[in-house]
């Protein structure tokens, strides 16, 4: 659906679920894809995946939250084909679950830490990369708790929000550069950041909360994420755009 040939991509969080889906997609339409994730044996496993259906890719262990990392990872992907033109900010984290007056002090800062600021330090050096390279595209992946309230996740909510208005206010500052940015709001998806400990009963009720009567896919959420990144979506930036099934419809 889209062509990619001849650009080079960063996906953070790239080892599993959404981050996973979104590098093999951009790998199958051409891209060179750095594949990024806490662990280096996790994202080799994603590198092997696409290098066995003819792509390109290369993986880099980076904690998101580390501005050295984030920095190193640009770095890396501009010494492996020479530019920068495609990030995806993907890596998160869901958090402690508990009433904003007990939520614990070290899980708030941990949430910030990969949530928003992984979000900000990526951009922080994807930006001039993509400035030297021409231009470029970023989609930061936010939640649909960056435009509504869940109870129990404050920080998590928090760090969403704050994505949309760090999406935004980039935006608007380097549309002229030829750089988009947009965030994406999915719904509940059937990730390992969500299943992996979540009885099947506590899996109905969050596919219940969706009028579409189901969680999503990372397959649907790399669809969007891919053509925001495409030249089909050339007049889309500064933008928010769902993936929930009509969550937030309601």
């Amino acid at each position: 659906m889209f062509d990619f040939t001849q650009k080079t991509a960063i996906v953070t969080g790239a080892a599993s679920g959404i981050g996973e889906a979104v590098a093999l997609e951009l790998a199958a339409s051409g891209a060179f894809v750095v594949v990024s994730d806490l662990d280096k044996a996790a994202c080799d496993k994603v590198v092997a995946a696409i290098l066995d259906r003819d792509g390109a890719a290369a993986g880099f262990a980076a904690d998101v939250a580390d501005p050295e990392a984030a920095e190193a990872l640009v770095k890396f992907a501009e010494a492996e084909t020479g530019a920068l033109h495609l990030a995806v900010n993907n890596a998160g984290i869901g958090g402690p679950q508990a009433k904003a007056g007990e939520y614990p002090l070290d899980g708030w800062r941990k949430v910030i830490d990969v949530n928003l600021n992984g979000v900000f330090y990526g951009m922080r050096y994807q930006i001039p990369a993509m400035e030297r390279a021409g231009g470029g595209a970023i989609v930061n992946m936010a939640s649909i708790l960056g435009s509504v309230g869940f109870a129990g996740a404050s920080a998590y909510v928090a760090a969403k929000h704050a994505v949309l208005g760090l999406t935004r206010t980039a935006a608007m500052e380097y549309s002229a550069a030829g750089i988009r940015i947009n965030a994406v709001g999915p719904g509940f998806i059937g990730t390992p950041l969500l299943t992996k400990n979540l009885e099947q009963e506590v899996l109905d009720g969050l596919a219940s909360l969706h009028p579409i009567g189901r969680i999503g896919t990372s397959e649907e959420v790399s669809a969007l994420t891919c053509f925001l990144l495409s030249e089909r979506a050339s007049f889309i930036s500064g933008s928010y755009h769902l993936v929930d099934g009509a969550y937030t419809a309601q």
